[in-house]
């Protein structure tokens, strides 16, 4: 009805009634609204995206379209300011171009700029809907020229002519997966072998040489399916879709902006920066700057490549990651304590080995630069500006070095991989394990997880990946069907660790030691010396007892048994024992009549806990225990040892001490069973030191009297 409706009104008031518009009149008439020459333009987000080919795709067809022909174009030095801080020179200015809205006509002047074509579709103009329509020709109008230039369907054979153009064919040698890098295969491992998902042994992976001839054809036939999940090299990497993930810098209203100036670098390390930078430049992850208000100094690191195998001094051949280069980093404490902590929660590492461990074909899979493809904020881009020799530079994809950096990776692989995750994987980070009972199981979860890979644009290591394996390293864990291992290589790191000669270097060595403590027995009783040392207002002095720690601590890893992953329909015990200065215990499950540990734990007392009486010591390991281990013990079946009949009679007693009634209540929750044994014949009593390796100790039933609670 309003469409309808027409009103008539002198061009006066209709001024009167429009002043926007009269203000736009005049402007024109009296050319204020022009651009000087050096100008520089503000875009807006949505004229950014048409420059930067951002837009959804329009996928109708307009018919027969317009080509004009607008003349020279007047010079000018204008510049414009893109969304993303980016930087354009117009090619020139169209003045007084008539352009109809409705059905007013505007004299409208625009600037012109020249787009790089899409290349993911190669197509006439860059139009979308050309190549899903069927476009009968096209008419070109020139102002100049008199005569007219039709496009038939006759014509189409003129396109094999056009695809011959130098341009053309240099656009194809550009990196692609049919294009494939020549890559530097490294030693492998006895138990891997490389296989090749392309022509003339290209595209290499690593697989598991122990597989059949059979096994190998249905393994290459998913990879050669999914190939497009797997990178060789930076430029394949696409960047995972904002609609997962998108990383924030958020910043906190007290702290102000930083500029920090650049270090100084040597040569070497210079030629390092520059050719990182030339890189990512390339691959389209960093951009210059010159106006940010944050600014981060960058630094250089070692890096680690894929595995390989070294020899140690006892002439054994150690699998190992080597360092085969360095990573430049930024070091952005500053601008990381300004910013609003994300604490998105990352997997307790060892309940994800207990996951893994038992299993017999094992996928571990590694994301090619992972931070790499999660695509920073607009907004946030010119906080990450870092500065070097060669000027500064803002990321598009997330660095290494932001705080938040992890929790924003790892909430991304959740909303990737939630309905797979405990099932049929594990993920920690950028380390991906799939696994499997049987090969053919294992080969449906590895599958599946390809798929949606390519369904996000996540790409893998092809280096990092090792497909079917038996066994492999998991977060400094080495994985099988037996249970979970020390890593040997971590192990000769700590045997090559000199002795102390700090309080630093003692925290340190307890460190790397105390990574693989689940593995020791009475870790707490052999580092107290040491821990000793660490206590405020002591002296440093590494004297005899304290060489003799260290050395025990860097010989007991090579020695440390196999722990198996447990088994929720079993119940499980518990060898717990005091001494005078520490509680210690071993957390396990029999199977078969064989005891199979699965924790080791200890703790020293403190100056109150050390005046308990044997009996409360005793009852203090138990609680300890518990407290530690709560996890496996609420809605399980718990037996508990011990070589201190005393205890029995503590849950039935009324009138104990305060916090010994204290400690009997927090048994409530659990359903526990203990059996006590003389000293001597507790293969977890007097220090833990008389537990032997699970298949030749064995707890006989009848020499175990048992007392319920």
């Amino acid at each position: 009805m309003f469409k309808q409706l027409k009103i008539n009104l002198p061009f006066i008031e209709a001024l009167q009634h429009m002043p926007k518009y009269a203000k736009f009149l005049k402007d024109l008439l009296k050319s204020k609204d022009r651009l000087g020459e050096l100008s520089n333009v503000p875009l807006s987000g949505g004229c950014s995206a048409v420059i930067l080919n951002k837009l959804p795709e329009k996928l109708t067809d307009p018919g027969i379209f317009t080509i004009p022909s607008f003349g020279d174009l007047m010079p000018t030095r204008m510049t414009l300011s893109l969304a993303d801080r980016t930087v354009k020179c117009p090619c020139g200015i169209v003045e007084n171009l008539l352009v109809k809205v409705d059905k007013f006509v505007f004299p409208v002047d625009f600037m012109i700029l020249d787009m790089e074509a899409d290349e993911s579709v190669p197509i006439i103009l860059g139009r979308p809907f050309l190549c899903l329509e069927y476009v009968c020709g096209a008419d070109l109008v020139v102002e100049r020229c008199e005569e007219g230039v039709e496009m038939v369907d006759e014509s189409v054979s003129v396109i094999s002519e056009v695809l011959e153009i130098d341009e053309l064919r240099e656009e194809s040698k550009k990196p692609s997966v049919e294009s494939p890098p020549i890559l530097e295969l490294k030693v492998l491992p006895s138990h891997l072998e490389y296989a090749f998902l392309g022509e003339d042994s290209t595209l290499p992976v690593v697989i598991s040489s122990r597989l059949s001839e059979e096994e190998k054809s249905k393994l290459l036939c998913v990879l050669k399916v999914y190939k497009s999940a797997i990178a060789w090299r930076l430029s394949n990497i696409q960047g995972i879709s904002p609609a997962y993930c998108t990383h924030r810098i958020l910043i906190e209203d007290e702290y102000k902006p930083v500029v920090q100036p650049q270090r100084r670098l040597n040569p070497n390390m210079q030629e390092v920066v520059k050719k990182e930078v030339l890189k990512l430049m390339d691959a389209g992850l960093i951009y210059p700057i010159s106006d940010s208000s944050w600014v981060s100094p960058t630094q250089v690191v070692p890096k680690k490549g894929g595995m390989t195998v070294i020899t140690n001094e006892k002439n054994e051949l150690i699998p190992s990651r080597t360092v085969t280069g360095w990573r430049v980093c930024i070091d952005y404490r500053k601008l990381n304590d300004a910013t609003r902590k994300d604490h998105f929660p990352l997997p307790f590492i060892d309940q994800m080995l207990e996951r893994l461990a038992g299993q017999r074909f094992y996928c571990f899979l590694d994301s090619f630069s992972g931070y790499f493809q999660i695509r920073i904020a607009s907004e946030d881009q010119e906080r990450t500006t870092f500065t070097c020799p060669y000027g500064t530079y803002a990321y598009r994809r997330m660095p290494f070095g932001l705080c938040n950096a992890p929790a924003t990776f790892q909430r991304c692989m959740v909303a990737i991989f939630q309905d797979m995750i405990e099932s049929s994987m594990e993920i920690f980070m950028d380390d991906f394990s799939v696994y499997g009972g049987l090969f053919d199981h294992c080969l449906v979860n590895l599958e599946r997880m390809l798929k949606r890979c390519v369904e996000t644009k996540l790409m893998l290591n092809w280096e990092k990946c090792h497909f079917m394996v038996t066994e492999g390293i998991v977060l400094g864990h080495k994985i099988s069907r037996a249970g979970i291992e020390v890593d040997q290589a971590k192990i000769e790191t700590i045997s090559k660790l000199p002795p102390p000669s700090s309080v630093r270097s003692i925290r340190s060595f307890l460190g790397h030691a105390g990574f693989y403590r689940r593995f020791i027995k009475d870790f707490s009783k052999i580092t107290r010396p040491m821990t000793h040392l660490l206590e405020k207002d002591t002296p440093f002095v590494f004297d005899e007892e304290c060489m003799k720690a260290f050395e025990f601590l860097k010989e007991k890893p090579v020695s440390a048994p196999i722990l198996v992953a447990h088994d929720w329909s079993l119940p499980f015990e518990l060898m717990c024992d005091a001494s005078d200065q520490a509680v210690r215990a071993v957390l396990g499950q029999r199977r078969e009549k064989h005891f199979h540990p699965i924790y080791h734990a200890s703790k020293t007392l403190n100056d109150a806990q050390e005046n308990y009486t044997t009996t409360e010591k005793e009852f203090l390991a138990v609680v300890f225990t518990f407290d530690k281990f709560r996890s496996y013990f609420v809605l399980s079946k718990t037996t508990v040892f011990t070589d201190h009949s005393a205890l029995r009679f503590l849950f039935a007693k009324k009138d104990a001490k305060s916090h010994l009634i204290r400690w009997i209540l927090l048994f409530s929750e659990f359903d526990i069973e203990i059996k006590d044994k003389k000293g001597a014949e507790n293969v977890a009593a007097d220090h833990l030191s008389q537990l032997e390796d699970s298949e030749r100790s064995e707890i006989r039933e009848e020499e175990i009297g048992s007392l319920t609670k």
